[in-house]
């Protein structure tokens, strides 16, 4: 049977087992799941690479989001059971990805590429910009969830100055810490896998380990830009009823921080873009 059809029934089959067991865990809602579904079957069908870093961000994430979920309750006003995501956080979280994937597949087809710029450097800066959209969404996602249960003191990335957990744009040394691990996460798994799927020319297989500190840093400026912007764009208040931050101004909400513009989702996919945007030009300086 070819690759052109095995791959797409492989992408599927994981997919729908992913979906199925995500919904009854209730990492996602329903729908969410079927968003979900759509998005992975994509990143398998076009890459295993892809469908592995998308794999990696969503279990490492969705893992971490249920630690601590009474400490957590008791500080995000938007607490949810298991961390429950929508098809709205699932497409703001994987969009441009997938966008990027399709992209990629009409240029290949089934065939997976080394980060390559002498081969290609469109395919090259497509690959790039999908490893920084999830190094970037990871180790967002690593440093918020590990970052609120650590003893540092939160500190607002602008001014330095001490505020609450939860805070938009407060950040702590294990949460940027995290960031980074979070990334190389992604960029070791994007190695892994390709050392199995993919053929790289001569010279071009050992350097693409290099992916491993450039996805880490990926990770790290992607939670930066993120705090970046929860801090100048977007409110934090302490309400004084809830006894909690939240990111809407009311009566009984006194301001801490960042003006009404973004909102969380709009946040992560600023920063999602800008990181994408970094990573992969640095992949084709490097690659």
């Amino acid at each position: 049977m070819e690759k052109t059809l095995i791959q797409p029934l492989i992408a599927v089959l994981i997919s729908s087992l992913i979906a199925i067991r995500s919904y009854r865990r209730k990492s996602l809602d329903l729908s969410g799941a079927l968003a979900g579904f759509i998005v992975m079957t994509i990143h398998f069908a076009v890459g295993y690479r892809f469908g592995a870093m998308l794999l990696a961000f969503f279990f490492s994430s969705s893992k971490l989001t249920k630690v601590g979920e009474e400490k957590k309750r008791q500080v995000d006003a938007d607490f949810k059971e298991g961390g429950q995501r929508n098809w709205i956080q699932v497409l703001f979280n994987s969009g441009i990805a997938t966008v990027f994937s399709v992209i990629i597949w009409d240029q290949t087809g089934w065939e997976d590429k080394c980060l390559d710029s002498k081969e290609s450097v469109l395919i090259t800066s497509l690959i790039g910009g999908i490893i920084g959209h999830y190094s970037c969404c990871n180790g967002d996602t690593w440093s918020s969830e590990i970052g609120v249960l650590s003893d540092d003191q939160p500190r607002l990335i602008t001014t330095f100055k001490p505020v609450r957990r939860g805070t938009n744009g407060g950040v702590t040394k294990t949460g940027l810490l995290a960031a980074l691990a979070a990334g190389s996460v992604i960029g070791l798994t994007f190695v892994l896998v390709g050392f199995f799927t993919t053929r790289c020319s001569n010279g071009m297989a050992m350097k693409q380990l290099l992916v491993i500190p450039l996805s880490a840093v990926a990770g790290l400026l992607g939670s930066i830009i993120d705090s970046l912007l929860g801090a100048i764009l977007q409110f934090s208040g302490f309400c004084t009823v809830r006894n909690k931050v939240v990111g809407k101004p009311g009566p009984t909400v006194k301001k801490i921080s960042g003006l009404s513009i973004l909102d969380n989702n709009a946040v992560n996919l600023v920063s999602v873009l800008l990181t994408s945007l970094l990573t992969s030009i640095a992949c084709v300086y490097i690659f």
